[in-house]
């Protein structure tokens, strides 16, 4: 990809937005029952200012055309498509846009102490009142941890231990030294949610038992997450259930899907394809597609749904015509279809 954010998208340069603006979503409360949220990722080849532009953009972009929020997931390094500060991306994008929910989500919390993470939500929370999320996961990439001269193999019991308390200190208790911020104080009566990235049985036995929803990879079949729902829900989880999926309305550009799931099969460090089957989602026909992302959420087990739209490669104006054809297109009849339960 080259050119400039701003390249074949006259009406709609970095900072501004074009798009419908009398769409407002439906539930604002992050990752509550029935929202439609949306995943942003960096078009990484800009540069650094441009990379931030172009993220606020597309983020007032999809609150706008009715998306309930947006999310925003952390790599380092430069790793393509993933921020290293995603919770200082969610506060660009609050300031920017004046309804709609943010988070970081996933952040990896290993690479960060607990406590710290804890008070620089709740203050931009205190900032935003009720728009603020997060989501935490234990990192698998070697290069994060290595980035940060932390030992990658310690990332997961670190977060088994720390998943408790991030979820008590955003609910306003196990506040130990630091009982007197007035911004977590204000968290027992307004408790920021919190979701545990979970890809097995334990870990959503585990987010259920410490009060955390479970936002649940993008790869996986339905059947499969439906078995990990099940566990949640057999462990006493209350909160949110959100399924991923990657969707396109139109032609889906295969040889970036193929890139991407390459790049995710990675991750197992054996070179193998570490996920089954491709689970984009993508039709010509708006209907047909809210249609598919309904019947994924209930054969899932979910209870709410995020979407990804982008791809490495793929031009910024490409992505902000997706999110308003979505907005505009699908969005309607999946609220519509959202009124009856899921569950």
């Amino acid at each position: 990809m080259t050119g400039t954010a701003s390249e074949e998208s006259p009406s709609c340069s970095p900072g501004e937005v074009s798009g419908p603006t009398d769409l407002v979503p439906t539930v604002s409360v992050p990752f509550s029952a029935g929202s439609v949220s949306m995943r942003l990722y960096p078009h990484n080849d800009l540069a650094a200012s441009e990379v931030v532009a172009e993220l606020c953009a597309q983020a007032r972009l999809a609150v706008d055309s009715g998306f309930a929020g947006v999310m925003i997931s952390e790599h380092h390094g430069g790793f393509p498509g993933y921020l290293p500060n995603p919770l200082q991306m969610a506060a660009f994008i609050l300031d920017g846009c004046p309804s709609g929910w943010a988070a970081a989500c996933p952040l990896l919390l290993p690479l960060r102490p607990t406590a710290m993470v804890a008070e620089e939500v709740a203050w931009l929370a205190a900032r935003h009142p009720g728009r603020v999320g997060l989501g935490v996961a234990a990192g698998a990439l070697p290069s994060d941890f290595e980035a940060m001269d932390l030992p990658a193999g310690s990332a997961v019991d670190v977060f088994r231990h720390e998943l408790r308390r991030i979820v008590d200190m955003l609910q306003g208790s196990d506040l130990r030294q630091l009982s007197g911020d007035p911004a977590l104080r204000a968290c027992a009566d307004s408790p920021i949610p919190v979701l545990s990235a979970a890809v097995s049985p334990a870990a959503a036995r585990r987010a259920a038992r410490c009060g955390a929803g479970i936002l649940m990879e993008g790869m996986s079949a339905p059947d499969r997450l439906a078995h990990l729902t099940a566990e949640y829900d057999g462990a006493g989880g209350t909160g949110a259930k959100v399924l991923i999926r990657r969707v396109w309305l139109g032609d889906v550009r295969t040889d970036l899907v193929d890139a991407q799931r390459s790049v995710y099969d990675s991750y197992s460090g054996t070179g193998a394809p570490a996920f089954g089957g491709d689970q984009t989602i993508a039709s010509n026909d708006p209907a047909e597609l809210a249609e598919r992302l309904d019947q994924a959420v209930r054969d899932s087990g979910a209870d709410a749904l995020n979407v990804r739209i982008h791809l490495p490669g793929m031009p910024p104006p490409e992505v902000r015509r997706q999110i308003v054809r979505l907005g505009a297109e699908v969005a309607p009849l999946l609220r519509s279809r959202f009124n009856r339960p899921w569950r």
